[in-house]
């Protein structure tokens, strides 16, 4: 059997981390790309002006426009050609971490987080929008980022809803990986930038990999609350940097080489309904969560634990709890066919699947978390 772990090169985690960017950047050379919305550069300005000081390196500022679109790699790509540089930073949110992702090409890449909102850091993937901001498709490459560098101080003084919407895309890891290891299905770390099927075989998720998912579901239930008063305040505690260390890296390397299975299916179902569309990725993700346990049959005792988590740091339970106040049958079996159309990861699960049946696993989980909550008031 075939098996795979992807992993980026270095993480680095810690209060202040940002100070230390310019040493990562002298590894490569001496000067950067800075691809990063201009108020995560604001927040974080004197740090970017103390560490190019010390370590002698430029940054050359893309002005990065907010959309991870072909378009805007191509531009910011023609800044790095026309200034040499010698590798490229992506600081901030998602969309500015993919796009770095997309105009490094694999090569010289450094990630800066300034929120532990999903695990999309540590991966050899991102997502490609149009300038309008519609989805356009997924990129792979042929590494992970070479250096993921996380100021938890940063972090820390990012607003609260960030880090819980994290602890809601973390919270999956493990479950989809456990439901991939018992299919043994493909994982996304089997398939290099490039290489088609025919020519290398994908492979399977490694033990290792299942671990580390499981350990980030520990970690969540030990330290989600704590990490979150501390949030709250805007403070760094051991419990606040496991939980960013959870989010982001055990989620990463899980979510990667441990596969990916309904959860994730059932969010991108959910992204249909307009009345979703302000809610986190996460806090989606954590619905998804307690609607692949339905339909897996989990046992009361492990959807009641996921519950009891959800509720404690505030993710959603039920669909009301991400906007959706009511769904017709028809919404429901949009949802449901989108989520199951022929390249979604809910084929991952260890059994046959149907639009049906995942329409009645949301209908089902949606009442039980609502019924959850009624019991606790």
């Amino acid at each position: 059997m075939r098996k795979a772990f992807i992993s980026p090169s270095k993480y680095i985690q810690g209060e202040n981390e940002i100070l230390n960017l310019g040493y990562f950047v002298k590894t490569f050379g001496t000067s950067a790309l800075l691809i990063a919305h201009p108020e995560d550069i604001k927040r974080v300005q004197d740090k970017l002006d103390a560490t190019a000081e010390k370590y002698g390196i430029t940054f050359f500022e893309g002005g990065f426009n907010g959309e991870c679109s072909r378009p805007e790699i191509s531009r910011l790509q023609e800044i790095a050609k026309e200034n040499n540089c010698d590798c490229t930073i992506g600081l901030g949110g998602g969309k500015a971490i993919d796009t770095a992702k997309c105009v490094a090409e694999g090569e010289g890449l450094i990630i800066v987080p300034t929120i532990a909102a999903t695990d999309a850091p540590t991966s050899h993937s991102a997502v490609i929008y149009t300038p309008e901001g519609a989805f356009d498709d997924y990129a792979y490459f042929k590494q992970s980022p070479s250096v993921v560098l996380i100021d938890t101080t940063v972090i820390a003084n990012a607003p609260t809803r960030f880090l819980v919407s994290g602890m809601g895309d973390a919270l999956s890891t493990y479950f989809e990986a456990r439901a991939t290891a018992r299919s043994f299905s493909n994982v996304n770390a089997g398939l290099p930038c490039g290489v088609r099927e025919d020519l290398c075989a994908p492979a399977k998720g490694t033990n290792a990999a299942l671990v580390l998912a499981k350990h980030c579901y520990n970690t969540l239930l030990e330290d989600g609350v704590k990490a979150k008063a501390a949030s709250d305040h805007n403070v760094v505690t051991p419990a606040l940097e496991n939980i960013i260390e959870a989010n982001i890296l055990l989620s990463g390397l899980g979510f990667e080489s441990g596969g990916l299975a309904g959860a994730h299916a059932i969010h991108d179902g959910l992204t249909l309904l307009e009345s979703a569309h302000h809610y986190f990725h996460g806090e989606k993700v954590a619905f998804g969560t307690l609607a692949q346990l339905v339909l897996e049959n989990a046992p009361t005792e492990e959807i009641e634990e996921v519950l009891d988590f959800c509720l404690a740091v505030g993710l959603p339970v039920c669909l009301a709890d991400i906007g959706v106040e009511q769904i017709t049958q028809e919404e429901l079996m949009e949802v449901a066919n989108k989520a199951c159309i022929p390249e979604e990861s809910i084929y991952s699960m260890p059994f046959p699947i149907t639009p049906e049946s995942v329409a009645a696993a949301i209908i089902a989980a949606d009442q039980i978390g609502n019924d959850y909550k009624k019991r606790l008031i």
